[in-house]
């Protein structure tokens, strides 16, 4: 099976996240600014619904297709958490699901005690 998330007692794992609409379909294929952001905004929605919130983000992953784009998306990441400050590791690898895909993040989240 398969499940975007996982909560197991405070700590909360999100699968490898892609960009992809509502339809399954990729969004900006090869925009590498742009699928950090819609990834990033579906890890959080998965973060949400298991009862945590970006601020209780600890770690993420960004699996890249080409390690020159590591300022661009870089940039969004910083952006797109301001204050929190996840530990990060970004990794190129050779291929994502599609070939129209160059940004896939993985993500951990701690709920602190007393929350959800």
């Amino acid at each position: 099976g398969y499940a975007r998330a996982v909560r197991v007692g405070d700590r909360i794992l999100v699968s490898g996240t892609t960009a992809t609409d509502d339809e399954g379909e990729p969004v900006a294929p090869g925009d590498p600014a742009a699928q950090t952001r819609r990834a990033l905004e579906t890890v959080v929605d998965a973060i949400e619904a298991a009862g945590g919130t970006r601020e209780d983000m600890v770690r993420t992953r960004l699996y890249v297709t080409d390690a020159d784009d590591w300022e661009t998306i870089g940039e969004v990441h910083r952006e797109f958490f301001g204050g929190v400050r996840p530990a990060s590791t970004m990794v190129e690898v050779s291929g994502l699901i599609g070939p129209a895909y160059v940004v896939e993040i993985e993500a951990e989240a701690v709920v602190p005690d007393g929350e959800n």
